[in-house]
């Protein structure tokens, strides 16, 4: 791909950027520097590598839903001060 100032010019009225003809001057050495460094990417031989799609393996976390026995109310209540019939009493929000 050649890429020259009309090529900036275009891609930046398609971003809606007003670049001045200064900037444009200023911008293309570096997105040619750009390329070239991305263009090392096509050289690379992946030919043997997996697509990766994650970049973490997804794998499912959650555990099986086995019912348990629970706490019964005096343990749960047995350190708190401040309980009301059978609840937890906090401050008035008001």
């Amino acid at each position: 791909m050649k890429l020259d100032k009309e090529l900036i010019k275009k891609v930046a009225d398609n971003a809606r950027l007003k670049l001045t003809d200064k900037e444009v001057d200023k911008f293309l050495p570096q997105f040619k520097e750009i390329l070239d460094v991305f263009s090392k990417l096509n050289k690379v031989d992946t030919e043997k590598v997996k697509p990766s799609f994650q970049p973490i393996k997804v794998k499912n976390v959650f555990r099986d839903d086995v019912v348990e026995e629970s706490l019964s109310e005096e343990e749960v209540f047995q350190n708190v001060k401040n309980k009301e019939k059978g609840y937890f009493r906090g401050p008035k929000a008001v």
